[in-house]
């Protein structure tokens, strides 16, 4: 089974959730740190569940998400 890198650019982040709300697979999550813009941005916490669709990334209005796959 593919395995996938998720990178979350922090500083696009400004934490609409869309990418939350639409992953199938619940990979996503609200993190505790803050950026620069005072948003509290999205980490990947269950990359192991990740498929890649890359619905998260093409969903993000501030294309702040990109999904790598990883041999």
């Amino acid at each position: 089974m593919a395995k996938f890198r998720i990178n979350v650019v922090a500083e696009r982040c400004k934490s609409c959730q869309y990418c939350i709300k639409f992953c199938p697979k619940n990979v996503l999550e609200v993190g505790k740190k803050v950026n620069a813009k005072g948003y509290e941005y999205i980490v990947p916490v269950r990359t192991e569940d990740c498929v890649g669709c890359g619905t998260c990334g093409r969903i993000c209005p501030d294309g702040a998400i990109e999904i790598y796959k990883e041999d």
